[in-house]
């Protein structure tokens, strides 16, 4: 308790008070504070466990009777990590048992150049992940790679995956270019960050309707990213169009509800008509005014969209 109240006074001190005299380290120790506030507050706890060749950080809600119920595994994109889902999680406490990790290369988890961070290689980390934990099957949920990470799962591993949802995933190759896209042709990698000017464009890239986020962590984020530069370019050149799924989209067996904000400009919307002719068992839906992120856009309204999908699995 004496924690939390230290933590919150720090917090809104930096908001209301203080943000433009603080140094970006302590913004950096504030927003990472902050931020396992809110998932402790909201019912989550950190945990670590040794799957062999790392030691994954992750969240959980952790119930009494977690063995008893389904479980519900939730994958954060490329840059990001657990923190992207704590909002979204929340509307599934009183059921499930949700597991949120850091994924290799991102987050607490941390980043060793010796790693594959190839997605059948994430996806195989990820078996050993839920086999630690005790977890036999799991209903995936997957935001961008690790929506490709996801339907890696579900494609190798059909017999652990309930369900697999994607919301805005990469893995094929969209007929129209992104914003993202044509950055790329033109040499630039928004993702690669080198002052607070580069990171606003980007950011503005990633949310149609972000939720509302103070300046100085902003500038704290912006760092991190400038900090992490050489490591997010060694992942991207191992999942950028690798390990693409369009030749195997008719084997993923598992029932897909695929997501997709139609303001995306890191991965184009018209991939929806591929994952929609390729996956057999697949239900879509798209949001007009929405980007890439919809479950920290619209955290409600998706979860509910998630939750109706998993429990119609059920029945």
């Amino acid at each position: 308790m004496k924690k939390t109240l230290v933590i919150l006074t720090v917090l809104l001190a930096s908001i209301f008070v203080l943000p433009a005299m603080l140094p970006l380290s302590v913004s950096q120790a504030v927003v990472k504070e902050g931020m396992l506030l809110e998932a402790e507050l909201y019912g989550l706890q950190p945990y670590k466990v040794d799957i062999g060749d790392m030691q994954m950080t992750y969240y959980a809600n952790l119930p009494d009777n977690h063995s008893q119920r389904p479980t519900l595994l939730l994958l954060h994109g490329y840059s990001a990590d657990k923190n992207v889902w704590p909002r979204f999680a929340k509307h599934f406490f009183d059921k499930y048992y949700v597991l949120i990790p850091d994924m290799a290369g991102h987050g607490e988890t941390g980043f060793n150049p010796d790693w594959s961070y190839r997605t059948p290689v994430q996806a195989e980390r990820l078996q050993r992940f839920l086999t630690a934990l005790n977890v036999q099957k799991a209903h995936l949920v997957g935001n961008s790679m690790g929506g490709l990470i996801s339907a890696q799962f579900a494609l190798h591993y059909p017999l652990q995956t309930l369900s697999v949802t994607l919301f805005n995933p990469s893995g094929v190759v969209a007929p129209e270019p992104s914003v993202m896209d044509n950055m790329l042709q033109n040499g630039r990698n928004p993702f690669e960050v080198n002052n607070r000017q580069e990171f606003d464009e980007f950011f503005a890239m990633t949310m149609a309707e972000p939720p509302w986020i103070p300046d100085f962590m902003l500038a704290a984020v912006a760092e991190k990213y400038r900090e992490r530069k050489l490591e997010l370019r060694h992942i991207f050149a191992q999942i950028h169009h690798q390990d693409l799924l369009e030749d195997k989209l008719n084997q993923i067996a598992p029932p897909m509800l695929l997501l997709w904000g139609e303001q995306d400009q890191i991965i184009d919307v018209s991939s929806v008509e591929v994952w929609k002719n390729g996956v057999p068992n697949i239900e879509t839906h798209v949001w007009q005014n929405i980007g890439h992120m919809p479950m920290l856009e619209i955290p409600a309204e998706s979860a509910k969209l998630v939750r109706n999908f998993i429990e119609k699995q059920s029945l």
